[in-house]
C-alpha cells in the first residue's frame, strides 16, 4: 500500500504532526537504533510516553531497528550474540509499541563478495530473518541495502524468503545512487519483494539526505521507475529537518511522484 512517512521530530512534535496531516503521512521513528537509548529501559520509556502523549495507534507507524555495526553472520561468536541482542531490542520496542514495522541494514562489508563470505551471510540471514519473522509475525521486517554495491545479495535472500509474509526489502534509493549500478538495475532486480523504501537526495558521492529535487537524483526516473514496476510499498522521506521534509513532500506533491501520484 503505498504512504509517505517521516521522521518525527520529538523537539517540534506540533510541526511533525501537521505535515503528518497536511500530506497524510504516518511515522518512522529514528530514536530507538541508538546504542545508549536500547540500553536503558528508562530512556526508552520517557520516548514512548513522550510520543504517546501525541498518538494513541502507532500500528501504521515503523522504526529503524539497531545498525551500528550489526553484523548477524559475523563468525566471531561475541560479535554475533551482541548484534542478535540488538536485533532483538529493536523488534521488542516495536511489539511493546504495537507498530507495524522494522527497518534493519544488511551489514555486509562493502564490496567484499569473497563466494565463502556472501555464502555466510546468505544462509546466517535467511535462518535467522526466518526464525524472527515467524517469532515477531504481528510486525513487517523489511532489510534495507546500505553499503550494499549491487542489489544481487539482496535480491536473493527475498527471493529465498518470499514466502514470508512478514519479510522484504527496504529499498533505499539514495543509496542505491552511491553505487555503480544504475537506478533501474536496482528496482528492476528488487521490485517484487519491495515493501517499503527511503527517499532523500545526494550527489552521487555521499549519504547527503538533502531534501528531494535539492541533488542530482533524477526524480523524473525515480517516478516512472515506480510505474514501471507497479511498486506498491510504503515510502520514508529520509530527511531528518521538518523543513527539508516539508520542502520534499511539497516538491514530490506538486509533480506527483510517488507516492503522490494522480494518475
Amino acid at each position: 500500500m503505498s504512504k509517505a512517512y517521516i521522521i518525527p521530530d520529538r523537539a517540534e512534535m506540533e510541526t511533525s504532526l501537521r505535515l503528518a496531516e497536511e500530506y497524510g503521512c504516518a511515522f518512522e521513528y529514528n530514536d530507538f537504533y541508538i546504542p545508549s537509548v536500547l540500553d536503558d529501559r528508562k530512556k526508552q520509556e520517557e520516548i514512548i510516553e513522550l510520543y504517546a502523549k501525541y498518538r494513541s495507534d502507532f500500528s501504521e507507524d515503523t522504526m529503524h531497528g539497531a545498525f551500528f555495526d550489526v553484523t548477524i553472520h559475523s563468525s566471531d561468536p561475541l560479535i554475533r550474540d551482541a548484534s542478535i541482542l540488538r536485533v532483538r531490542q529493536s523488534m521488542e520496542i516495536a511489539k511493546r509499541m504495537g507498530m507495524k514495522g522494522v527497518v534493519f541494514h544488511t551489514g555486509r562489508l562493502a564490496g567484499f563478495r569473497s563466494e565463502s563470505y556472501l555464502e555466510l551471510w546468505h544462509e546466517t540471514n535467511l535462518r535467522f530473518f526466518m526464525e524472527l519473522a515467524e517469532e515477531y509475525p504481528q510486525q513487517q521486517i523489511y532489510m534495507e541495502n546500505m553499503f550494499d554495491e549491487a542489489p544481487d545479495v539482496l535480491a536473493r535472500l527475498a527471493d529465498a524468503m518470499k514466502e514470508v509474509e512478514n519479510f522484504g526489502v527496504c529499498l533505499d534509493y539514495a543509496h542505491a545512487a552511491l553505487t555503480d549500478c544504475s537506478q533501474r538495475e536496482w528496482v528492476q532486480a528488487l521490485a517484487p519483494y519491495i515493501r517499503h523504501m527511503h527517499v532523500n537526495d545526494n550527489n552521487f558521492s555521499d549519504d547527503l539526505h538533502q531534501p528531494v529535487g535539492d541533488g542530482q537524483i533524477d526524480w523524473k526516473e525515480y517516478d516512472s521507475l515506480m510505474r514501471q514496476y507497479q511498486i506498491a510499498s510504503t515510502v520514508l522521506i529520509e530527511v531528518r529537518s521538518c523543513n527539508g521534509q516539508e520542502k520534499s513532500l511539497q516538491y514530490m506533491g506538486q509533480h506527483g511522484m510517488y507516492p503522490f501520484h494522480k494518475g
